[in-house]
């Protein structure tokens, strides 16, 4: 039962995250978004590995967040970048 209520939690964010990657009004609006998106996604493949009991999820998640750490720092250097040329 207390499953049912992390996925809906988690599914909830995850609405709302691509709600404010779609509408956002800046573009570091939608980074940050991005994210928080990342962040869920994260949590949802935990999530998975708790539910199946198999530990190889936990691996991919770990390195899903590593990537997704390394893909906020780019998009900030190259929103840094263009402000810099403005």
């Amino acid at each position: 039962m207390i499953e049912f209520f992390y996925w809906f939690l988690i599914l909830f964010g995850v609405l709302f995250s691509l709600l404010r990657i779609i509408l956002g009004p800046k573009i570091e609006d939608r980074v940050a978004a991005l994210d928080g998106l990342n962040v869920m996604v994260s949590g949802i493949i935990v999530l998975l590995a708790f539910q199946f009991k198999n530990s190889i999820y936990l691996d991919v998640a770990l390195v899903y967040a590593v990537l997704a750490f390394l893909e906020t720092v780019i998009f900030s250097r190259i929103l840094e970048k263009k402000k810099e040329l403005k």
